[in-house]
């Protein structure tokens, strides 16, 4: 006879399968400069027990308040995502919660001195590599654990930018940009991790992790006045004019659409388990990103 879960397991696509959670191993570390403020901030990122998801703890506040990690708590979308909590407040979330989530780290309290997580070199690939050096520890749950599925479209549109999620047998991240300058241009990018943890976390490590932010010269005072980007600069971010890259070389040659992907698993990554589906992105923002996460967490 065979069994109730293995005949589940048999009927499901691998990715609507979640055996185990993961957490880490040992305490990270890092102090950086934060994209917006400019201000340098510490994160310290430690094991948490199974079913406590990935959480912000605001330590330089009184009480110490926590901030979910999840897309309910989003309270700003301008150039970086922003979760908050009643008064508590942290910014530029995306890469850090990027690598955790595509690294499998599923329960984490991240401690922050600070209201902007540190941009490092403007990718996910110094928290990445951190979390593979601080090694990843399985944490048991529920046996065949099912993970929710996309069963129609879903979409978010603005212009001719858009967003969305289409049923899939596994999980897929496509986005595509286009801009006016020749640097750039029109950039597709598929990325599909595998439904093997350790092939899914070293495709992550060494495609999308390392690709950079990236902005448009002649935007960048305009920015700046309006008290943005005041801890940007050629050490963590890549800047295109119309003549082309200031501080080549790039670490792919379509960095740029990468970094779109790793922004968008970031903002996908609040739902806490990302739903199995095809996600489908073109010149879309973190606002869209949100948006669709939203309409998702409502449908599912």
């Amino acid at each position: 006879m065979i069994s109730p879960s293995l005949r589940l397991r048999r009927s499901l696509p691998l990715c609507l399968l979640k055996m185990l959670q993961h957490t880490l191993a040992r305490e990270i570390t890092h102090t950086g400069v934060g994209l917006h403020s400019g201000l340098s901030t510490q994160v310290r990122i430690l094991s948490a027990p199974p079913g406590s998801d990935r959480y912000f703890v605001r330590v330089d506040l009184p009480g110490n308040p926590i901030i979910p990690a999840q897309v309910t708590s989003v309270n700003h979308t301008v150039l970086s995502t922003q979760l908050g909590h009643e008064e508590a407040n942290v910014r530029t979330v995306e890469h850090l919660l990027a690598a955790l989530a595509a690294m499998g780290i599923d329960n984490a309290r991240i401690e922050i001195d600070g209201s902007e997580v540190p941009l490092l070199d403007g990718s996910a690939q110094d928290w990445a590599q951190s979390i593979v050096q601080a090694g990843i520890v399985n944490q048991s749950v529920s046996p065949n654990t099912p993970i929710k599925a996309i069963r129609e479209p879903i979409w978010v549109r603005e212009g001719d930018s858009f967003v969305c999620a289409l049923p899939a047998s596994e999980n897929r991240f496509t986005y595509g940009i286009d801009f006016e300058l020749p640097a750039i241009g029109n950039q597709w990018y598929s990325w599909s991790p595998s439904t093997d943890i350790e092939l899914a976390r070293t495709s992550f490590k060494t495609e999308i992790a390392p690709a950079r932010t990236f902005g448009l010269l002649h935007q960048i005072e305009h920015l700046q006045q309006a008290g943005l980007i005041k801890g940007g600069s050629v050490q963590n971010a890549l800047v295109c004019s119309s003549q082309g890259w200031l501080n080549p070389p790039l670490r792919f040659a379509n960095e740029p659409v990468r970094h779109k992907i790793l922004d968008l698993v970031g903002d996908l990554s609040l739902l806490g388990t990302f739903p199995c589906a095809h996600f489908l992105a073109y010149k879309a923002s973190h606002n869209l990103h949100i948006q669709l996460a939203l309409k998702i967490l409502e449908r599912l």
